[in-house]
């Protein structure tokens, strides 16, 4: 498969060597709501007349290369704007640059019936990749009435979270820290809280979020699993404005604004700040005692308080900012920087803590003769977790990262090239003791290389993208080239064929065991320089790195005007996986085993949008397993069956008031079975301890097969009802009414085997929430 992916990435540089040299001109712009200054995403953008077109990004810019040379109209459109009509004229070897701006509009045109989404569906190959925006985030019923993209990764296809909890995200197979997360061009570490219904990220501030959940084109790497890449948008232009909002579990402020204003045909400059505080720690004794008593004291909480046994030990802090410069052709210049932090206090059993901060920059450059963009990106963060369980030593982790990235991009008249190079620095710090008392201590310091070129071009119907990374890991001593491949065909305008695969690897390892229920300690190695193992043998493993190989193949269906079908096949081979020893024995033992896995199922999505009604349903067929060489076995995340089921309605005289319902039905978790207990006598006093009158303590024997049993299955229901005021034209209140959990399902969390006590996720949990904005 590699030769094939090789010899289609050759094929289609030699093509791509004539195709963008033809002559002509080129034609670039932004497209920016007149109103406030923000780019207007996936707007329409037709030279008229002619078939001569594309739509814009997600900054509003759009270029098209080797325009025949000649006096157009270009018409600008995108739905709930005026469209714009500017006259363009194409020189040879010039390019034409305009800023377009957009007017509001106050009547929906019934003409406007194609969705800029369906335009770039047929333009982009798009093959396992959902683009999620702010709107769509909002929409969903969430916990404390404040969604969040922790709450609504789950809903898309092939992607679970293991519960309320701790939960962490997984992805078509691959494990949390087989997904790398973005934010603005930077890698987060940890990106969600250990309450599980809130991640890092500020929800009124995303722009978009890609979510690439297998076969990602080569300018992601250093993950073998997923990518999902979430922008920010930049501050208001035109005033100051923002947000305060409250609820049970936490609060927040928004405040941005201009500090150059926008103006038609100039530059602007802006800043944009976010600060949010949980407090459900302070709230829950008051109002969700009843949650806490049967989930997170099964013990009854020895020693504690009335007051402590009935209170959620989680809290987090979260600042976000951002400064923004943009010039009148497009060009920009973003900084950034954050603070994140994280506790958790189960008061006498256990503390954990984590803090991650680091800030950065983003450009993008657009020279003004020239059909080339050039973009960047630098930045740092540091991030470390301390656990201190009761008895115990402590545990800590710690990774300090930064990364470089610049990359090219040429627009063709019907194709596009785009290469760069990538530059990541990763210092790890690690302890942690096993059960037996061995500690394995690991500090590295090390780099890795990425360069990548994708191609993209469109001949008719026929949409090509090959891509190839190289990748260079210095501490392994270890340069990959890793091939891969993208196409679609629009076989009708309402039916669409595509495919993607590749090769993939990574050097990160994380602490987190896949047979953790849940696990709130997550830290980061990178992949060891010491000698590693085939699963359960003495002979050396080839490499000392996790790779795998994907391979997608789906179909777009429009089945009516306003409803669209999605079905993805998918298989990802994990051809070697690495993860800590924690069986370690004796000092002599390995730090480090190996396996293998395979993830293989369908995704299939449904999707349904008009002005007042959005429905999306999903159902993903999964299966997951590892073989450690001793057995193959399902992993503790491989969910058989998901269901997720999403309706909002907007009604009123002004659509102020808006509904929303989520259900989502999983199959069981699979767990190993008990077989039976035995007391663990500690020899603490030598030969002096007399296991006759000792009290040891008591021990589980599992069944020798590995996850063979299965959890109940999983259901729960989730429900909103926003009202929204308005008392001018930019101040407004909501008020949100929701439940998480309406129908108060006890879906089981985990089985404590000693206490012989089911513990349940959290059960009904409703809350108020109101938000100002102004």
């Amino acid at each position: 498969m590699k030769k094939i992916l090789l010899a289609a990435f050759t094929l289609a540089l030699f093509v791509s060597s004539s195709a963008l040299a033809q002559k002509g001109g080129g034609l670039r712009g932004n497209v920016l709501d007149k109103n406030t200054g923000e780019p207007i995403m996936f707007g329409t953008v037709l030279l008229q007349g002619t078939s001569i077109g594309t739509n814009t990004d997600v900054d509003g810019f759009f270029s098209i290369g080797n325009v025949p040379v000649g006096s157009y109209t270009m018409v600008v459109s995108s739905i709930g704007f005026d469209s714009a009509a500017v006259k363009v004229t194409i020189k040879e070897g010039g390019i034409s640059s305009h800023q377009v701006t957009l007017s509001e509009s106050s009547i929906q045109l019934g003409a406007v019936e194609i969705s800029s989404r369906r335009e770039q569906a047929r333009s982009d190959v798009s093959i396992s990749k959902v683009t999620v925006t702010a709107n769509q985030i909002k929409a969903l019923p969430g916990t404390g009435g404040q969604a969040d993209i922790a709450q609504y990764l789950p809903v898309l296809p092939g992607i679970i979270s293991t519960g309320d909890q701790g939960g962490q995200i997984y992805i078509r197979g691959g494990s949390p820290i087989q997904n790398r997360i973005l934010l603005d061009g930077m890698t987060i570490f940890n990106p969600f809280h250990s309450i599980g219904f809130y991640s890092v990220f500020e929800t009124e501030i995303i722009k978009t979020v890609d979510v690439l959940t297998a076969g990602f084109n080569a300018e992601y790497g250093g993950r073998v699993s997923a990518v999902i890449d979430l922008k920010t948008r930049e501050g208001n232009r035109k005033r100051i404005s923002g947000l305060v909002s409250a609820n049970p579990f936490q609060a927040k402020a928004v405040l941005e604004g201009p500090i150059k204003k926008f103006e038609e045909g100039g530059g602007s400059s802006s800043f944009i700040f976010t600060a949010k505080h949980s407090y459900i720690n302070e709230t829950s004794p008051l109002l969700y005692s009843y949650a806490v008593d049967t989930t997170f004291y099964p013990s009854a909480g020895e020693g504690l308080s009335e007051n402590d046994r009935k209170r959620l030990p989680f809290s987090f802090t979260d600042f976000y900012g951002k400064i923004s410069f943009m010039a009148a052709n497009g060009s920009k210049l973003n900084l950034f920087g954050f603070n994140f932090n994280d506790d958790v206090n189960y008061i006498g059993v256990a503390k954990l803590g984590w803090q991650n901060v680091g800030g950065g920059t983003s450009f993008t450059l657009i020279p003004p003769n020239s059909n080339l963009i050039i973009g960047g990106t630098v930045a740092y963060s540091d991030y470390n977790i301390e656990l201190q369980e009761a008895g115990e030593q402590p545990r800590s982790s710690g990774i300090s990262n930064y990364n470089v990235k610049l990359d090219f991009t040429y627009f063709g008249l019907h194709n596009e090239i785009k290469y760069g190079f990538e530059i990541i620095g990763l210092d790890t710090r690690f302890k942690f003791r096993n059960f037996v008392g061995n500690t394995i201590n690991q500090n590295n310091n090390t780099s890795e290389l990425g360069a990548f070129v994708k191609y993209k071009a469109k001949y008719g119907d026929f949409i090509f993208e090959p891509s190839l990374r190289l990748q260079v890991y210095a501490s392994q001593s270890k340069t990959l080239l890793e091939p891969r491949l993208g196409m679609k065909y629009n076989v009708t305008d309402h039916f669409r064929l595509k495919a993607a695969g590749g090769f993939y690897s990574q050097n990160l390892i994380s602490s987190v065991n896949e047979l953790d229920v849940v696990n709130l300690f997550v830290g980061f190695l990178t992949a060891p320089e010491e000698q590693v193992f085939k699963s359960n043998t003495t002979e050396l493993a080839p490499h000392r790195l996790q790779k795998a190989v994907h391979a997608v193949f789906g179909t777009e269906i429009d089945l009516a005007k306003k409803v669209e079908l999605n079905v993805e096949p998918y298989y990802k081979g994990f051809t070697q996986l690495i993860q800590i020893n924690r069986n370690k024995l004796t000092p002599t033992d390995p730090n480090f085993v190996t396996e293998k896995g395979k993830a293989y199922g369908i995704d299939l999505t449904l999707r349904y949008e008009t002005k007042k009604v959005y429905l999306w349903g999903t159902y993903s067929l999964a299966y997951v397993d590892r073989d450690d060489g001793e057995q193959i076995y399902p992993t503790i995340f491989d969910r058989r069956h998901n269901v997720n089921l999403l309706g909002t309605y907007k009604f009123g005289k002004t659509n102020d008031w808006e509904a929303a319902l989520r259900w989502n039905m999983g199959s069981g978790f699979p767990f190993t079975l008990t077989q039976g207990f035995y007391e663990n006598t500690n020899f603490d006093d030598g030969l002096n301890t007399s296991p006759l009158t000792n009290n040891g303590d008591l021990g589980v024997v599992l069944d020798t097969k590995r996850n063979g049993g299965r959890l109940p299955f999983y259901h729960r229901m989730d429900g909103s009802l926003k009202r929204t005021f308005k008392f001018g034209k930019y101040t407004s209140l909501e008020v949100v009414a929701s439940a998480s959990n309406m129908y108060n399902r006890e879906n089981i969390f985990y089985f404590d085997r000693i206490r012989a006590k089911r513990i349940n996720q959290l059960p009904i949990m409703p809350s108020l929430g109101i938000t100002f904005n102004f």
